[in-house]
């Protein structure tokens, strides 16, 4: 069923008006003039089709039509406020969705959201694999994408925007390395028909194949010493620039919350 169009500034206004008896100290409470305040009178009245208001010798008083109706409009004024009140609290919760690629989240993420679990033994999390997910659909607090910047949500860098090559032999390709033959690292012509031999769904996979001596990948350097095998050679040394980097993002009305905030800020706190 459609619902109707409610007049709730002008409501809102009746109500004040209805309290003080006077158009003059609803418009202080308000922060507006008498002269509004009169006019939203006005027209609550011609969409109602009733008067609601009657000057006396002793001064503003309500019809019996306004009196009909007051008690119900301040019960749903304070309904608006409970519920208002419940949706600012849901966004205050302790809890926390966050959407990340699952080899970011085994290699950088996890020790980090535990240290700030430790700080914080009420806090809990809704981990979903994937960086591209929905904030809406999947009701997000937070996402990590591997990205040239934050787009149209509010976000913040996670690291060096750098390369790091692992492994020897072929190239292995991943969905997040746009020169999957390493050309433009290796300073090779570049081919329109080349394509790596290899090619795998995520840097996860991707390091793996190159400790398993797959062959060698390009993957971001904030992955590389979680994910690399133990006992290469300093990654450090080997980083090279890049276009992309890992972001920290979500809208501006969720980035603005307060939990999200805390969280965000440890998290870059510890880099």
């Amino acid at each position: 069923m459609k619902r109707s169009h409610l007049p709730l500034n002008a409501l809102r206004v009746f109500d004040a008006a209805a309290r003080h008896l006077s158009f003059t100290r609803a418009a202080d409470e308000l922060a507006v003039t008498p002269a509004a305040v009169g006019q939203q009178i006005r027209a609550l009245e011609d969409v109602l089709g009733v008067v609601l208001f009657r000057r006396t010798s002793k001064g503003l008083e309500l019809t019996e039509e306004a009196g009909a109706g007051l008690a119900a409009l301040r019960s749903g004024f304070l309904q608006f406020e409970d519920a208002v009140q419940s949706m600012q609290a849901g966004q205050s919760s302790l809890v926390y969705t966050i959407a990340a690629p699952r080899e970011f989240f085994a290699a950088w993420l996890a020790p980090r959201l535990a240290a700030f679990r430790v700080a914080n033994p009420k806090v809990r999390y809704v981990l979903v694999d994937g960086e591209m997910t929905d904030f809406t659909e999947a009701n997000l607090d937070l996402a990590v994408r591997w990205t040239e910047g934050p787009g149209d949500l509010e976000g913040v860098q996670l690291g060096e925007a750098q390369w790091v090559e692992i492994g020897e032999g072929d190239w292995i390709g991943w969905p997040g390395d746009p020169d999957p033959c390493g050309q433009a690292a290796a300073d090779e012509p570049a081919r329109e028909d080349a394509k790596p031999p290899i090619i795998v769904s995520d840097a996860g996979q991707a390091v793996a194949a190159a400790n398993a001596g797959l062959g060698r990948v390009r993957v971001p350097a904030l992955l590389a010493d979680g994910l690399a095998r133990t006992g290469q050679d300093d990654l450090g040394a080997r980083a090279t620039a890049c276009r992309r980097a890992y972001w920290l993002v979500a809208p501006r009305p969720q980035w603005r919350q307060k939990k999200v905030r805390d969280l965000v800020t440890a998290l870059t706190v510890q880099g």
